[in-house]
């Protein structure tokens, strides 16, 4: 067995901006005698540094490969003569302040609060962005009322959203609350629909894309379509609600699993990617030509994915009652609607 550490590498969490966060890197490499050993207890014999849940956690969320492909699950046998890469993220602080954020509550009760999230604003607290989240807003705004189920970092977290989608979020402040609105998303009974801006037109105008999703093996801060079982299943329903000129379409998207990034891949899947995202969502030189000028600068200077949560469904946890809400495309879709949407000049 070999032993390398140190340098640089990305961070696969839900946002890519925190690619540049420093972390440490181990390399290791599989023994004859260790063939077959799941790959969870041999890293823990190699790594007493780390513990078991530690090493569990960094492989289901894509931190360790073999061989340049993202180990998946900890039962995973190893093979002699693999190489296996561990990357170790820096921890993020690990109790977030209290911070005097507004925040547009939508509704708030003694067990849960909803709150709807503009663009800009990360969820919780994460290398590269270790204040100014949703979190922080909500121990000042709830007092420090949260669900600890979550988490040091997380308190309150049922569900999460990208750091640049906007839109709706409901979040914890009993255990019990906690437990129950999570076995609703975990069993998609829970709804969500998403207002998204596309390039192109999906065809059919009402349909779905059902395609595994994992970590992409060449780029860790990317999600990709993945064979295979490093991928997961993923299935996104989606509706043309208006076509937008001659080059983009305004989407409603309804998920029925939840993966990282599910949206946008899938989209950027059947050739009809996110207006404004920065990973996955460039368009073709000949789509950009059928814009007007206006419609051109609006879409190219579009600083963000165009995605937005914009309905929730879920039980209360407490009364049982059916919930909804609604919220409406933030200002800025509003106007890349409208602009999109405007006949051209002459």
């Amino acid at each position: 067995m070999s032993r390398a550490d140190g340098g640089d590498a990305d961070w696969p969490d839900q946002a890519p901006d925190l690619e540049d966060a420093p972390t440490r890197r181990i390399r290791l490499v599989v023994a004859p005698e260790d063939a077959g050993e799941r790959c969870d207890r041999w890293l823990a014999d190699r790594l007493p540094e780390l513990s078991r849940n530690r090493l569990k956690s960094l492989i289901l969320e894509g931190f360790v490969s073999a061989d340049g492909e993202t180990v998946s699950e900890p039962k995973t046998p190893v093979k002699p003569g693999s190489e296996v890469l561990v990357t170790v993220p820096p921890a993020a602080p690990a109790t977030p302040q209290a911070q005097a954020i507004p925040l547009a509550v939508v509704y708030e009760d003694a067990d849960l609060i909803v709150v709807d999230k503009p663009a800009g604003m990360a969820v919780h607290p994460a290398p590269g962005t270790p204040d100014g989240t949703l979190v922080n807003a909500l121990l000042h705004h709830c007092a420090g009322g949260l669900s600890g189920i979550g988490g040091v970092a997380r308190p309150g977290i049922v569900h999460r959203l990208d750091k640049e989608t906007s839109g709706l979020i409901v979040c914890a402040k009993t255990d019990a609350a906690h437990a129950a609105l999570s076995r609703q998303f975990a069993a998609r009974s829970a709804g969500r629909r998403y207002l998204a801006v596309c390039w192109g037109r999906p065809e059919p105008p009402d349909g779905g894309v059902d395609a595994p999703i994992g970590r992409d093996p060449r780029q860790r801060t990317r999600m990709a379509i993945v064979r295979g079982r490093a991928g997961k299943p993923a299935v996104t329903r989606y509706e043309v609600l208006r076509r937008l000129g001659p080059g983009a379409s305004l989407l409603a998207c309804k998920l029925q699993t939840g993966r990282t990034h599910q949206i946008r891949v899938h989209m950027t899947h059947i050739g009809c990617p996110l207006i404004g995202d920065p990973v996955y969502g460039r368009a073709t030189p000949a789509r950009r030509a059928r814009l007007s000028p206006a419609a051109r600068a609006a879409a190219e200077g579009f600083g963000r994915q165009a995605l937005h949560a914009a309905a929730l469904d879920f039980i209360h946890p407490t009364s049982g009652a059916a919930m909804h809400f609604d919220s409406p495309a933030p200002p800025d879709m509003a106007r890349l609607i409208e602009a999109l949407a405007a006949p051209a000049a002459g």
